[in-house]
């Protein structure tokens, strides 16, 4: 086909499409009116609210475009199926597949090491690979968490690629070695655009429009690498102002890639069924975007090319979620029953993923693929527990901390029970003096607590099971409530060169106070010996020497592991 005249392959291209797009051309339309279904966008379907537009369809020829709430709140502009919204990291997916695309016409490999294209990022000793990116196993620390130590996260000031790459070109370690574990990074996504510029001298989103935008006819389809372009039709975003109302939440960036792709539920579900059929590339480009990442150790994760590959109540999911400023979106296919479903939405209390399969639950039902009533769980049905002494019971409750980053868990002994900090779900089932199984966890493995053998009378180190797959280990600890004396300890000023922003710490009120240029002030409460968490900027770690005197510390986030700073006096 790349010797064919580009009118020629352009036709070619979009006859595919024509007939994998007809459900939204020709297939019966839903009943407009359906009252399960307006229910579940009943908090949006105001004149004095934000909302949604939704997209679905279905193999059997029939399909739904709605919507619901205002697209604008000071024009008094209504949302409609044709409104713009951002798409978040929904956004993430049309990114891997420029690079995919490429990938087959030999312009790039997904072996390639990043610093091929993109010298600036420093080495880190092991090679970063492109398909590290793809998969968010890299180990890169996520910039806008970098940015946000700083004081200038996202929404406080402009960010551009160039900002991007400078704050990775600062950075001195990685979250842990490429490959070796999952942890969402926009980053990675952020990189794989200027790689695309780098190798094709062209913009990102100039290729993208080419590649994807064009030949697909998503003509509502394009990247906010402006965000002062004037986009016609497209919604502002909100988020509840906490006093019943909505405040503007607009994104004020131009970085893209991550997310940042506007759009209309339409398109999306256009892109969908040309991601499905193999319009563009074919077989393998189909293959390429849904093969799901292997880390080092071999353990297979979820995570393919922008979309998560995995099961909704049993049945097979291919979906991913977004979130940028008040926007949200959720775009989920279900292939057995040949069900996707489009959620763009401008309203910043809305849970897309939440909402997002609870319409697909609704159609699904009518189905007849889901019962009528009920959700499994997704650690599916718990084993048969034993009955553990009290004293058994007592040395597994107690604070706990992950030994690699440092975040705390804690498990409450109540009337007998063993629940995690924080859960309102199931109780920890004992299978085993030794393991406690988790009926319904986050992953969609079944989850064990193992304990390692302790010393009679004393709480013993766990380590959390996914599977048959080792996870972090966890080590007992004891919360601490240190004295204005110890605070004293602390006292100083430290400075990230990786952040470029410093820290002073002092002793106030009996409190140890963190301040930061030019008016953030955050009072540090205590964790565990040496740790401290900080409203809004995660945990706060302190170094020692060997004779115990304070010399830097670290902040710990979910997509920071271990940012240094170190202290000057």
């Amino acid at each position: 086909m790349a010797r064919l005249h580009p009118l020629l392959l352009c036709v070619l291209l979009l006859l595919p499409l024509q007939g994998g797009g007809a459900l939204l051309q020709q297939g019966a339309a839903l009943p407009d009116q359906d009252p399960s279904l307006d229910r579940i966008f009943d908090r949006w379907d105001s004149t004095r609210t934000p909302g949604c537009a939704l997209g679905v369809e279905s193999s059997d020829g029939s399909h739904i475009l709605r919507a619901w709430g205002m697209a604008d709140l000071e024009g008094g502009i209504a949302n409609t199926p044709a409104t713009v919204f951002e798409a978040g990291s929904v956004s993430k997916q049309f990114t891997v597949a420029v690079v995919v695309l490429l990938a087959l016409e030999g312009r790039l490999s997904l072996e390639d090491d990043i610093r091929t294209h993109l010298p600036e990022v420093p080495d880190f000793g092991e090679p970063i690979q492109l398909r590290h990116l793809v998969h968010h196993v890299s180990g890169l620390r996520d910039w806008g968490s970098v940015a946000a130590i700083s004081g200038w996260g996202r929404g406080a000031r402009t960010h551009t690629h160039a900002h991007v790459l400078e704050i990775v070109s600062r950075q001195e370690a990685l979250n842990f070695p490429p490959g070796f574990e999952y942890s969402y990074s926009n980053t990675g996504f952020n990189l794989l655009a200027m790689v695309v510029e780098r190798v094709t001298g062209e913009a990102f989103a100039q290729v993208s429009s080419d590649r994807i935008f064009q030949p697909l006819g998503l003509h509502h389809t394009h990247w906010r690498d402006d965000y002062r372009r004037i986009v016609p039709g497209r919604s502002s975003a909100y988020a509840p102002d906490g006093e019943g109302g909505y405040r503007i939440d607009r994104p004020i960036e131009d970085v893209h890639g991550n997310g940042g792709l506007l759009t209309t539920v339409e398109d999306l579900l256009r892109w969908d069924a040309a991601l499905r059929s193999g319009t563009l590339g074919g077989p393998p480009f189909v293959e390429l975007m849904h093969r799901t990442g292997i880390l080092s150790s071999g353990r297979p994760i979820s995570y393919a090319g922008g979309l998560q590959v995995g099961k909704m109540d049993g049945l097979p999911e291919v979906a991913h979620t977004g979130s940028t400023a008040g926007y949200r979106a959720f775009l989920g296919r279900y292939p057995d029953q040949g069900v996707s479903v489009a959620l763009l939405c401008n309203s910043g209390d809305v849970n897309p993923g939440r909402v997002g399969r609870e319409v697909a639950r609704h159609f699904l039902r009518q189905q007849g693929a889901l019962p009528t009533s009920g959700t499994p769980t997704a650690g599916g049905t718990a084993p048969a527990g034993v009955e553990l002494t009290p004293e058994a019971a007592g040395l597994r409750a107690g604070l706990y901390r992950n030994a690699r980053t440092g975040a705390p868990l804690r498990i409450h002994l109540e009337e007998g029970t063993l629940r995690l900090d924080g859960e309102a779900g199931d109780p920890l089932v004992p299978v085993s003096p030794r393991e406690l199984y988790r009926p319904d966890p986050p992953s969609p493995h079944p989850t064990r607590l193992v304990f390692r053998e302790g010393s009679p009378g004393e709480r013993a180190p766990f380590v959390m099971m996914e599977g048959d797959w080792e996870g972090d280990e966890f080590l007992p600890t004891e919360p601490v409530s240190p004295g204005p004396g110890e605070l004293d300890a602390y006292r100083g000023t430290f400075f990230s060169d990786e952040a470029v922003t410093e820290f002073s710490i002092e002793v106030e009120n009996e409190e140890l106070a963190l301040r930061r240029r030019p008016d953030t002030r955050l009072v540090l409460t205590p964790l565990y010996p040496d740790a401290f968490s900080a409203p809004s900027l995660g945990r706060i770690l302190f170094h020692r020497d060997s004779q115990g005197a304070v010399t830097g510390l670290s902040v710990q986030q979910d997509r920071v592991y271990d940012l240094r700073f170190h202290l000057r006096r």
